[in-house]
């Protein structure tokens, strides 16, 4: 073990009476507020009309989860059928296991749904919830702390993270301290929030823009987060599966913002939704700075 090293909490889970609660939920559930919270105040800062965040979160959220729950089952489905599996532990998401690709997907799908049932357009409130998502993923990650999940190879580095007997791998039970896999991908979360924010001012970009820059950005992180974990994953041509999804994530984001490069916000960042301003019976000027439901940030 190293000298210095990040301990884990001695324990993940606490009692109400005859309720658990899990801190990697907790984590999950603040996560989500926050991100929606943040989401919301770009939103509103832009002109946007008030409640519609929420409106959209309302399907966003809950259709990411099953997007993530989906990708993490599919992707390691032998934790839950076959054998002596039992397939119940599929519905058991506050015991970990979420899959971050499918929830931007499901969730981007929840989101356009949302918008459209708001009668507003979805670039507005997608380029309010880059930077969000990032934030609340971040947040999200330190759920792996309680539950000891995330981790990577053996390390003696300072920041290494120690791992409890019950929580190591088989292979490394020699091994006490461990590479931090969700510190640093917490960490890269919050500097993608940071980055798709710059940008986004720096480049005008519009908010389809803006939300395909956070992909991008996300998903090197998340490719080089994989390359130092070592729980056991699928792997395709000596690739785990989430380096490749990393790899499409990246490469669909880039291509939209190369097909879109000559597109940028024609208003003053970071006005997000003055169509949807519009939309609510504000002064026609207002209507009138958007243009479209791309000119957003």
């Amino acid at each position: 073990m190293s000298v210095g090293y990040l301990p884990s909490p001695s324990r993940g889970d606490w009692h109400l009476g005859p309720i658990p609660v899990r801190a990697y939920a907790l984590c999950i559930v603040l996560g989500v507020i926050v991100a929606v919270w943040v989401a919301n105040r770009r939103y509103r800062r832009a002109g946007g009309r008030a409640g519609v965040i929420i409106d959209v979160a309302t399907w966003a959220v809950p259709l990411g989860l099953i997007g993530a729950r989906a990708y993490s089952v599919l992707t390691d489905y032998e934790l839950y059928f076959g054998g002596r599996r039992d397939w119940v532990n599929v519905f058991r998401v506050w015991d970990g296991g979420l899959g971050i690709p499918g929830a931007i997907a499901f969730g981007l799908a929840g989101a356009w749904l949302g918008c459209r049932r708001a009668r507003v357009p979805l670039a507005p409130v997608a380029g309010a919830a880059a930077a969000a998502i990032a934030i609340g993923q971040a947040i999200g990650r330190c759920g792996n702390w309680f539950n000891q999940e995330l981790y990577g190879r053996p390390s003696g580095l300072p920041w290494a993270v120690q791992v409890s007997p019950a929580h190591r791998l088989p292979g490394y039970e020699s091994f006490a301290t461990f590479q931090p896999a969700f510190l640093y991908e917490a960490l890269w979360d919050l500097l993608v929030a940071g980055a798709v924010i710059w940008a986004t001012r720096r480049f005008l970009l519009t908010g389809d823009q803006a939300f395909a820059f956070y992909v991008a950005a996300f998903a090197v992180g998340m490719f080089a987060v994989q390359t130092v974990r070592i729980d056991y994953s699928h792997h395709i041509l000596g690739l785990r599966v989430d380096e490749w999804a990393a790899i499409a994530g990246f490469a669909v984001a880039a291509g939209y913002l190369y097909r879109t490069k000559r597109t940028r916000s024609r208003i003053p960042v970071p006005a997000l939704a003055a169509a949807a301003s519009a939309d609510s019976g504000a002064e026609p000027g207002a209507g009138s700075r958007a243009q479209s439901g791309r000119d957003t940030a």
